[in-house]
């Protein structure tokens, strides 16, 4: 699943390339009504964790959620393929949505309830990191549980629950009420960081300078996810700090990674 990132940065592309003037919007999926918004111009797009939604000149507000295996590309008007759900063409530029888990429109009240549901998100600037340490703090649920809660940390996913609580030195296993409030603000600003440059960049770098494949003498990680990473998808391999071998194990259906000699305790 998408983490946080690729969703802000779709709809910072939606915002730069796609606004101002009126659209040709189809489904040639035909699996989503497009003849309310058709001809309209999109008046904004914005994220919430892997929320996006999408308000058009017409009122009319269309939610997006990616799930597992969906995709929105920015792709040649002219290159039509596979099974797209929801096309956004402006001039030589199509936005094709396929395969997502939500393609629907929703109320203002409708947002505004899944907005309710939805936690902190790191790239938001309306985000209150104080009011999530305080819920965090109040549980005894592990750090690496909450940070996959959705409706606590929004946007962050497995590869950005990994990293961050690698390059900060603490447990996935620590209950979240034994969390200091200068460790919750570390990984609050690692998080943000670490975001905001993968929007920047279109992909996920966890890696401190010292410890890059030219630093290291090593070979630069091949993974569909692409970037330098500490421990995700690194199980049995040496931590580039302390040579221990990085672990994973199975939690709430996921893989966690961590390194037990970075990261001891919890």
């Amino acid at each position: 699943m998408p983490e946080g990132h690729v969703i802000h940065r779709l709809a910072a592309h939606l915002n730069s390339r796609f606004r101002g003037g009126p659209l040709a919007i189809s489904s040639p999926q035909g699996r989503f009504e497009t003849s309310l918004i058709d001809a309209s111009s999109l008046a904004l797009a914005e994220a919430h964790g892997k929320h996006l939604f999408m308000t058009f000149s017409t009122g009319h507000i269309v939610y997006v959620h990616l799930g597992l295996i969906g995709s929105f590309r920015f792709e040649p008007a002219a290159d039509v393929w596979g099974q797209i759900r929801l096309r956004l063409v402006a001039g030589e530029e199509a936005a094709n949505l396929r395969g997502p888990q939500f393609c629907r429109y929703v109320s203002p009240a409708d947002m505004q309830g899944i907005l309710d549901r939805t936690g902190e998100d790191p790239l938001r600037e309306d985000a209150a990191p104080a009011d999530l340490f305080a819920r965090v703090g109040a549980s005894k649920r592990a750090i690496g549980s909450l940070m996959m809660d959705q409706k606590m940390f929004a946007g962050v996913g497995n590869i950005y629950r990994a990293e961050a609580l690698f390059r900060q030195g603490i447990s996935p296993f620590l209950p979240g009420n034994a969390l200091t409030r200068v460790e919750f603000d570390a990984i609050w600003a690692d998080l943000v960081a670490l975001m905001r440059y993968g929007v920047d960049h279109g992909r996920i770098d966890t890696v401190r300078d010292e410890h890059s494949p030219d630093a290291m003498g090593r070979d630069p990680r091949k993974d569909d996810h692409g970037g330098e990473v500490y421990v995700y998808r690194r199980a049995g391999e040496p931590c580039f700090v302390c040579g221990a071998p990085i672990s994973v194990r199975k939690v709430e259906g996921r893989n966690l990674f961590w390194c037990p000699g970075c990261q001891p305790g919890g």
